[in-house]
């Protein structure tokens, strides 16, 4: 089964909204066995939507399209497909019934304009949306079939979990395709594939890389008639190459993982974050249940905050200034101890664009401290992303995983040192 994305919208073509419905379903389709061989952006005219509809049909088996389905004048998708079907429009009465409906409940009167959602392709199919006003539309159209739905993100889902993914699934037959995500923190790509060779060498098997900040994740693709079994060899394999590198899979984010692994200990955390601006809170009270192990956190921005807040000596501010490794070391304790939990998680450095105290950008200290006392990792000098206003927000998300990835590795009692002069090694290897 050969599907192609076609999202519709100037906004999308011109770069104001990030195209994350053709992000979704390309993940979605894949996790059921759909092959994606192509993904298109187009703008709101009539005649390029048809155009690219047919284009997509003449090499697939159907084409997924998204957005141009609303009452304004510049959503024209229904339109398109109706010219490339060679029929007209019409009013679809029980979808006028429901547009008042849901007008009257609401307490909103409903304009002339919003009718346009009422009106379909002659002949097309309904795809219900039970999460909005306008419906799916299944347009059968020469060379496949044409499914249309809404741009509003939680709509085109629900309507594609619940109606589309079935129908595609059952014309694609059981999947010859096993998939599986492994998440791996603070290791360069580079280094990774290098380690996986052998895994790349496996018949049926392919790796696939896809890197954040600080952040590597290994999506592992196994083909064939035992493509279950596959999976699960190659799976193996890559735990044994990587050990400790790997910290969960498919959607288990670094937090999750600190989150159960504090639940089972029975722990605690506070946090202390400078240059992160409250980000790591942000990421540990992100998680259900957080509250049973996040007990709060100080965002001590300025240098005197630091004193004030967390306890972080006067003199030891004023000889070395806030980015300095005992500097990260006072705020972790200061922390713990505020706020009584059995570790303090910190962070202080420079996330630019301009260097900071005598250290460029990019410099990062993480503390902790614990009942096994205190410590303190200096990151490996982060990359800096060029010179733009983006410097700042991928510094900050980097120092976000590294200091998680500290609280995790501390908590299953792994080397916190070996994994520090390994992050040094590994920046000067691969740089």
């Amino acid at each position: 089964m050969r599907v192609e994305l076609l999202t519709v919208g100037d906004e999308l073509l011109l770069g104001d909204t990030v195209n994350g419905n053709a992000a979704w379903l390309g993940r979605r389709l894949a996790d059921h066995g759909v092959e994606v061989t192509r993904s298109v952006v187009v703008g709101d005219e009539l005649d390029v939507i048809v155009e690219a509809v047919a284009s997509a049909l003449g090499r697939a088996d159907a084409v997924i399209t998204t957005g141009g389905l609303g009452p304004t004048y510049d959503d024209v998708t229904r339109d398109a497909l109706a010219k490339a079907a060679g029929v007209g429009l019409v009013r679809d009465p029980a979808l006028e019934r429901r547009l008042r409906e849901r007008a009257e409940a609401s307490g909103r009167m409903l304009q002339p304009m919003a009718f346009r959602m009422a009106e379909v392709p002659e002949g097309a199919g309904l795809l219900r949306n039970s999460a909005g006003t306008a419906p799916g539309l299944r347009v059968e159209l020469p060379g496949g079939i044409a499914y249309a739905l809404p741009g509003v993100p939680f709509e085109m889902r629900t309507i594609m979990d619940e109606v589309v993914l079935p129908e595609l699934a059952a014309i694609a037959g059981p999947p010859g395709v096993a998939r599986r995500t492994l998440r791996t923190a603070r290791v360069w790509e580079s280094v990774l594939a290098t380690r996986l060779a052998e895994v790349e060498a496996m018949d049926g098997v392919r790796l696939a890389y896809l890197p954040d900040p600080a952040e590597v994740k290994i999506r592992v693709t196994a083909a064939g008639p035992d493509a279950p079994g596959r999976l699960a060899a190659a799976e193996a394999r890559v735990r044994e190459l990587l050990g400790d590198v790997v910290y969960g899979v498919e959607d288990e984010t670094l937090a999750r993982v600190v989150h159960r692994l504090l639940v089972e200990r029975s722990a605690t955390v506070a946090a202390a974050e400078s240059l992160t601006g409250g980000l790591i809170s942000a990421e540990l009270t992100a998680a259900p249940g957080s509250s049973e192990t996040y007990a709060g956190g100080i965002v001590a921005y300025a240098t005197e905050m630091k004193a004030r807040l967390l306890g972080v000596p006067d003199a030891l501010l004023a000889e070395h200034g806030a980015v300095h490794p005992d500097v990260a070391a006072a705020m972790a304790a200061g922390v713990r101890d505020r706020l009584g939990t059995t570790y303090g998680l910190s962070v202080t450095g420079v996330a630019g664009p301009e260097p900071q105290d005598g250290r460029p950008v990019g410099t990062v200290y993480i503390g902790l401290a614990g009942p096994e006392g205190t410590r303190t990792v200096v990151s490996p000098k982060l990359p800096v992303p060029g010179k733009g206003p983006e410097i700042r927000a991928v510094i900050q998300r980097m120092t976000v995983v590294h200091a998680l990835e500290l609280l995790r590795r501390a908590l299953l009692g792994l080397d916190v040192a070996e994994w520090s002069e390994e992050s040094r090694r590994d920046r000067e290897e691969w740089g």
